[in-house]
């Protein structure tokens, strides 16, 4: 039997060696007889993180639900930004900023209504004058077909073929179907226009007021920069705007001068045309705004329109490098690549809205960035002017004589080392 101390317990020996002997492990309940708590710490945490997923789950499908609102919200406010200029102006001659605001959208909706009434005009008449002369241009082409293939059609016989065509009833169901969709499509389109103007009459109207709110939040310091960053934007998008609508009356009266002189119909409305569509629509506005005088000149004469296209051409080159640098120098002062830049990367951000501000955007940013950015003189090194100096060695072209000097000097210093080697052999051999 194994002795005992006095508490009942078996006492323990001292191992033989002098070590310690081994003990069992620690009891579950840490010898209290309960079983092991949870830290406190740990509920915490776990709910920490299933609140912080759902408050992420929750903004990202708010955001993807309020994407298009946001997206009117910020067209209005570089709409708003551009009629800044305007507004202020009429309100610093003691009138009612609400009052000059509503003046300036009247304005803008009476440009833009006769901008449309006229295209529409022209579009119509062009899709009459279409149905009118279908059925002689369909005689000509079965007079066409008939002559070369010798057969025997008639245009009597292709109506009544389209009318009780299988194919022509499905596409009268199927644009029966799409009425309503395409009425959809305008309505909610009419409903975003109305949302953009709202936002930026309030935008322009309550700017003052907006500038207090939200300066009224920062510390002074932060205040001077928020204001500062506001006027640049306000001048580069106002400039932007201006400059570009001053290109497009440049453009539409070159354009209509071309197309009244080759007697194009509808001159003046194809000259607002592409006066509009070239300077307000981004890198790809100047091919769609002298898509449609080809297309109508080409009904006058295929060469109306080939004279049309090379028009067209040298004109945008002439505006890429001759005007457009005089008239946006002061107010959007950017490189051209980096306006490029800026169009791909806002249409991959934003589509068609990004393509539309990204310009003004960048130049904003620029202008606010610059203030910050220390600059130095730089050194009147040739290399900065694009040239290398005198004194850094010879140029290509006498490099390129040296080079043919010695090849061709190669043959007789070869031939001058043998006759020399063949001599000292003839020596040595005599000696």
């Amino acid at each position: 039997m194994a002795p005992t101390d006095e508490t009942g317990q078996v006492a323990r020996h001292p191992s033989p060696l002098g070590a310690a002997p081994p003990t069992g492990p620690p009891p579950a309940d840490g010898g209290t007889g309960q079983g092991a708590r949870m830290p406190r710490w740990l509920p915490r945490a776990m709910v920490l993180a299933l609140a912080l997923v759902g408050a992420f789950q929750l903004g990202t499908w708010a955001f993807h639900q309020l994407i298009g609102l946001l997206l009117n919200i910020l067209i209005a406010f570089f709409l708003a930004l551009a009629i800044e200029p305007a507004v202020s102006r009429m309100a610093a001659r003691g009138m009612r900023r609400g009052l000059a605001t509503f003046l300036v959208f009247f304005g803008l909706l009476i440009v833009a209504a006769g901008f449309f009434t006229l295209l529409g005009s022209m579009l119509a008449g062009q899709i009459i004058r279409m149905i009118e002369g279908f059925p002689d241009y369909l005689d000509s082409v079965i007079n066409w077909v008939n002559t070369t293939f010798h057969t025997e059609l008639r245009r009597v016989d292709i109506q009544e073929g389209l009318l009780h065509s299988d194919w022509l009833r499905k596409y009268a169901q199927n644009s029966a179907a799409g009425v309503l969709d395409v009425s959809t499509q305008v309505l909610g389109g009419l409903f975003k226009l109305l949302t953009i103007a709202l936002f930026s009459f309030y935008f322009a109207a309550d700017g003052p007021r907006l500038r207090r709110a939200l300066c009224s939040v920062l510390p002074p310091a932060r205040q001077a920069e928020v204001l500062r960053a506001w006027e640049i934007a306000v001048d580069k998008t106002g400039g932007y705007l201006y400059s570009r609508g001053l290109m497009a009356l440049i453009s539409g009266v070159a354009h209509y001068v071309l197309l009244e002189a080759l007697g194009i119909p509808y001159a003046p409305v194809l000259a607002v045309w592409v006066g509009v569509v070239s300077q307000f629509i981004p890198t790809i506005g100047t091919y769609l705004a002298g898509a449609l005088p080809m297309l109508i000149a080409f009904t006058v004469s295929p060469l109306y329109a080939v004279w049309v296209l090379i028009f067209v051409v040298v004109y945008q080159q002439f505006e890429n490098y001759m005007l457009q640098p005089k008239l946006t120098s002061k107010t959007v002062d950017i490189h051209p690549a980096v306006a490029f830049g800026s169009v791909i990367a806002g249409t991959a951000l934003l589509g068609a809205v990004g393509a539309l501000i990204a310009i003004p955007a960048v130049a904003t940013l620029q202008a606010f960035l610059g203030a910050y950015v220390k600059r130095y003189d730089v050194t009147d090194d040739p290399r900065v002017h694009g040239h290398r100096g005198r004194g850094e060695g010879p140029g290509p072209l006498t490099r390129a004589r040296r080079l043919w000097g010695r090849v061709r000097h190669r043959p007789d210093e070869s031939r001058d080392d043998s006759r020399d080697g063949s001599r000292d052999g003839s020596r040595d051999e005599s000696g």
